[in-house]
């Protein structure tokens, strides 16, 4: 029962941060998310970007380090690759910031990660498109508190977070009149200073992120999708049997 409250206030949560994007307004269309749910090694490098990136201010409260195995890691790659302090194994992953100091600095503690994926789809696309554009789409803005913005999420309240990988880039709009009225259309971005990726590089960083964010909101999603097919098949041969066996039923019958 303690879980299962953890698990709805997770979810309340992510809902609540859904409905302050909308409530937000504005935001780009969202591009399409690869699907690397069943590449390992996609998600292996999910998981570490997830860990180095995400985890010092985000917790993913649903989701312990020992499921990482389901993903082709060892106990002991986890051990030595994505624990920190003294977390366990068999823990689950718990933000490294101190939840009063989140609260002082952001106003409110940055929400539980876990379900995110999930709870972001829409009407632009699914949670993963969603995420794959927010996360790709941060821009200088001295205007703001941190000095960022984001064209999927306009007024966000957290920084880039992969910034030293992305760099800094600036959108590039074109003025266009529409209905006597003018309006700005994105065409692109201007990079102001390289990060430590090419913009390609960062695209399938992001893409294995979002790809691992996908796979933790739902471990057995692949599993639930083998064996949905496995019955689908077992029904449409038991549905021909039952048509041929009806048809020797009554073959003698008019």
């Amino acid at each position: 029962m303690k879980n299962l409250k953890k698990l709805a206030l997770g979810f309340v949560m992510a809902l609540g941060l859904l409905s302050g994007v909308h409530a937000s307004g504005g935001g780009i269309a969202w591009d399409k998310a690869p699907s690397k749910t069943n590449d390992l090694a996609a998600l292996q490098n999910g998981a570490k970007l997830f860990v180095n990136y995400c985890l010092n201010c985000h917790s993913a409260a649903f989701m312990r380090y020992n499921r990482l195995k389901d993903i082709g890691l060892t106990e002991q790659q986890i051990k030595d690759n994505l624990l920190f302090a003294s977390a366990k194994v068999g823990d689950t992953m718990k933000a490294a910031i101190d939840p009063l100091q989140a609260k002082e600095w952001f106003g409110k503690n940055p929400p539980d990660l876990t379900l995110m994926a999930r709870s972001r789809s829409g009407h632009g696309g699914t949670g993963a498109d969603y995420l794959y554009t927010y996360l790709r789409t941060y821009h200088r803005d001295e205007t703001k508190p941190t000095g960022w913005n984001n064209l999927a999420y306009p007024n966000v309240g957290m920084p880039n977070p992969l910034w030293e990988l992305q760099g800094e880039r600036q959108p590039v709009f074109e003025d266009k009149e529409e209905h006597g009225h003018t309006v700005q259309i994105f065409k692109g971005w201007k990079q102001v200073k390289p990060g430590t990726m090419t913009p390609q590089q960062f695209d399938t960083a992001v893409g294995d992120l979002v790809s691992y964010m996908q796979w933790m909101a739902e471990p057995a999603q692949n599993s639930r999708v083998r064996i949905g097919v496995w019955v689908l098949l077992f029904l449409a041969c038991f549905t021909f049997v039952a048509w041929r066996l009806n048809a020797a039923y009554w073959k003698d019958i008019k």
